[in-house]
């Protein structure tokens, strides 16, 4: 781990895959940093965010991180690198990341810390990954685990369930639509449905390969008589809010989902992730490290409140009836003429 200073500015640094870690293809529009640099001093902190795609949650997770640590003072030049949904590209992107020599890698999502496991191979770069739903069944934790930590976005699963007998205390079946390549998400769902066959809660659960899948899906499951849908902590389904919200409010059914931007992108509500709070997690990680801290000393973490959203909007589309007394607690993110609070 190279030294560092804290009296130089910070700096963001973006490039090409082919050339090195930099990357310039980030995929996220408006919302990505910046480029910015003070030199190239060899005592400046390295660190390399890598995503595995580009949506609202995710997005928000690295711009919090980066704000997070430039606003610190640290000597640190951040480098944020995006997969653009391409699974096999995350090898290439985190190997030339590793072949650069950065100090300390944060990678986002499950696919991508377990990448970033396997190409840095316990070379003792510190790893803080962002967004892992269970990371023990990931392997990353244990013994071999000693050069990794983070922030999991994990949800419990009774407050899922609990979530939609909120608003409908009569749901008779729940159905859980899912991506069965994503383990974050499948670990969410399994999670519900063993919640849900200890309480004898029926349900029913599709899940998808690709995108292309989404709309039939969801048609599936509202064939065999949900009364609502859930969606976790899926980043495919995340970046498609507007096909599965479509299909499902037409039918009069409302969705929930595992975070507040997801209900920001159109599901009704959450009592979930708040990406903005783990991205401020992920970032005091990182600052410990960098003060000295060993990642082996600092045990993963889970979040430290969990947001409550609704969407109003939502509700009109699919004709919501429920009391105002199931909104209690909740904030509104989305007003019903469409008016967002997100990130505010």
């Amino acid at each position: 781990m190279k030294k560092f200073v804290s009296v130089m500015a910070s700096a963001l640094v973006i490039a090409g895959i082919l050339a090195g870690c930099g990357s310039a293809s980030t995929g996220s529009g408006s919302g990505a940093p910046s480029a910015s640099t003070s030199g190239t001093s060899e005592d400046v902190y390295r660190i390399a965010i890598v995503q595995p795609m580009s949506h609202t949650s995710l997005d928000q997770i690295r711009d919090t991180i980066v704000s997070e640590l430039e606003a610190s003072g640290k000597s640190v030049e951040i480098t944020t690198e995006n997969a653009n949904g391409d699974s096999t590209a995350l090898s290439t992107i985190l190997s030339n990341c590793k072949a650069e020599g950065v100090d300390l890698v944060v990678p986002i999502a499950t696919s991508t810390a377990q990448s970033a496991k396997a190409v840095f191979d316990g070379d003792g770069t510190p790893i803080v990954f962002a967004a892992v739903s269970d990371p023990a069944a990931a392997g990353l934790t244990g013994d071999d685990c000693q050069y990794i930590t983070g922030v999991s976005n994990n949800i419990p699963a009774a407050e899922i369930v609990k979530l939609i007998f909120n608003f409908q205390p009569d749901c008779r079946k729940i159905g859980f639509l899912y991506t069965s390549s994503e383990a974050n998400s499948v670990s969410t769902i399994n999670a519900a449905k063993a919640y849900c066959d200890q309480e004898g809660i029926a349900y029913e659960e599709v899940s998808i390969a690709n995108l292309s899948e989404l709309q039939t899906a969801a048609e599936t499951l509202i064939s065999r008589g949900v009364d609502a849908l859930y969606t976790g902590n899926d980043n495919s389904i995340a970046s498609a809010m507007a096909t599965y919200t479509d299909v499902a409010y037409a039918a009069g059914i409302p969705v929930y989902c595992g975070a507040d931007s997801m209900v920001a992108d159109g599901g009704f509500a959450t009592i979930g992730v708040n990406y903005v709070q783990l991205g401020e997690q992920v970032a005091d990680m990182v600052l410990k490290i960098l003060d000295g801290a060993a990642p082996a000393d600092l045990p993963y973490e889970t979040l430290s409140d969990y947001a409550k959203f609704v969407n109003l909007q939502a509700a009109s589309r699919f004709g919501a009836d429920f009391p105002d007394s199931a909104y209690m607690d909740y904030d509104v993110l989305v007003e019903a003429d469409g008016t967002s609070h997100f990130g505010t």
